[in-house]
């Protein structure tokens, strides 16, 4: 346990170190802008390019800590980001700004190394509590966006960004030095895991939750400050510290998002999260008063914060085998969520001088997210239900109310002979020994129609003609209203 929580603590800073640097453009670039002339249009470009980098990258990255641990990946990413850093530190031009940025995304990417690496040391029920805490890396971003041109007004940017060097040193010697070189690790190629994993809906439903939570996340942190200023006539001071407030609110609950899914069905806590976004959309597009404007996006704080937690819960979950690659594919779904919402805010203003669409779009979305949600809390109920008849050694079948063969599991074919796509279709019939009367079937009838239940002894056949004796028990299967749906008989050999 305490190597485990070394690497938590470890990794956790490291993330925060990484995120700190990936930023250093969009936070610097007030200051850099008196020095290298820029058109609004290249701001965008050039701010945009480590975000849909550093979201891409998380891909190969998550992959690549699978097959050789997060202790080289996190050395190894850092020694990368001295380079994009000391050049743009020297940038005079757009172009330079652009190639810094380029590489820079290396440092939204490391997000990926933790989740993968951090849950091989904690048992499952610790899995979402472990991400979460780990998840609160995100910080790093908010440090740099309010630490940096406090620093440059002082210092100057240049000398601003130069300084991030000794912090990369420093976290590239301390992942030296007490990273886990044991680390287990799985080499298995990319094409491989991502062949094994591209089909399972699970992943998309995934990656489309993180889109939404992060992206809204991103969203409101880009737009608040903003907003409260002109629609609400705050002071700047104020709305940025109501922006931190939202911010500190949405990243320090996510370990709770985490703690919640290993406690409680993660679906459930998904189902609130976006009920819980899906009605403060449709507060927040009214336009209200400052105070409901401020519970609304309070309760989007909470809920995308608790999300972003359980999210990350299911990951290791579902896809143990290929964590790496699904990891990498979830949060960059994420990463680019916090790119394209910030895009539409900003288009959906300049077309109607508000934010009420945008605010209804995320609630729509939200809902439909919620709806998804339920149908794999369904599925999966439908699943475990699935394995539990497959699991038990008595042989089962289960038959619709026309007596029809619906399923049977591996212990009626091992027993039987009949396979299970020999049994579908057809009738309890084929087993018929012809041991039993006319009458013995007309009482057991009758006693499962008077008591839903009948158990005893009977001779069956085997697909080879054997004949053998079991204990049969059968039940009726009814639905909520209280209509006979199956059948289900479970059978031991005696």
């Amino acid at each position: 346990m305490k190597k485990a929580n070394v690497q938590l603590s470890l990794q956790t800073s490291s993330l925060i170190a990484g995120f700190m640097v990936w930023v250093i453009i969009s936070s610097l670039m007030p200051s850099i802008k008196e020095d290298i002339t820029l058109t609004p249009g290249q701001v965008s470009l050039v701010t945009a390019i480590p975000v849909i980098l550093g979201s891409l990258l998380r891909i190969p990255i998550g992959f690549y800590t699978n097959r050789f641990g997060a202790r080289n990946m996190f050395v190894i990413s850092f020694l990368i980001l001295l380079f994009p850093v000391y050049y743009i530190s020297e940038a005079n031009s757009f172009i330079d700004l652009v190639i810094g940025g380029l590489i820079l995304g290396v440092g939204g990417a490391t997000f990926s190394i933790g989740v993968t690496s951090l849950p091989k040391y904690y048992s499952p029920a610790k899995h979402g509590l472990v991400n979460g805490i780990y998840g609160v890396g995100n910080v790093g971003t908010a440090l740099t966006t309010f630490a940096a041109p406090v620093l440059a007004a002082s210092i100057g940017w240049v000398n601003t960004v130069r300084l991030f060097l000794i912090l990369l040193l420093v976290f590239a010697l301390l992942n030296f030095l007490l990273g886990d070189k044991k680390e287990v690790k799985v080499k298995q190629s990319m094409v491989k895991q991502i062949s094994g994993v591209y089909k399972n809906m699970t992943l998309w439903f995934l990656s489309l939750f993180y889109f939404i939570t992060f992206g809204a996340f991103v969203a409101f942190t880009v737009f608040l400050p903003s907003t409260l200023v002109d629609d609400f006539h705050l002071t700047p001071v104020d709305a940025g510290l109501r922006t931190a407030g939202f911010i500190a609110l949405a990243t320090f609950i996510r370990p709770v998002g985490g703690w919640l899914a290993d406690k409680f069905n993660a679906f459930i806590i998904l189902m609130f999260t976006f009920l819980g976004v899906a009605l403060s959309g449709v507060l927040l597009s009214f336009s209200p008063t400052i105070e409901w404007y401020t519970i609304g996006a309070l309760v989007v704080g909470v809920s995308i914060g608790i999300g972003n937690g359980t999210i990350f819960k299911l990951v290791p979950l579902y896809f143990s085998k290929q964590a790496g690659v699904v990891n990498g594919i979830v949060s960059a779904m994420g990463g680019l969520g916090g790119f394209f919402p910030p895009l539409l805010l900003t288009a959906v203003y300049n077309i109607t001088g508000q934010y009420s669409i945008a605010f209804m779009l995320l609630s729509e979305l939200a809902l439909a997210s919620f709806i998804i949600v339920i149908f794999m809390y369904y599925s999966d109920r439908m699943s475990m239900e699935r394995n539990i008849i497959e699991g038990v050694a008595e042989g089962v079948m289960v038959t619709n109310k026309r007596g029809i063969i619906q399923n049977v599991n591996p212990a009626f074919t091992r027993v039987t002979g009949f396979t299970k796509e020999e049994a579908i279709g057809r009738t309890p019939k084929l087993l018929s020994s012809g041991k039993h009367d006319k009458a013995f079937y007309n009482h057991m009838w009758n006693s499962i129609e008077k008591n839903d239940h009948w158990e005893g002894e009977i001779w069956n056949k085997r697909k080879n003609g054997d004949i053998y004796k079991e204990w049969l028990s059968i039940n009726k299967i009814k639905n909520s209203k209280g209509e006979v749906q199956y059948y289900a008989g479970m059978f031991s050999e005696l």
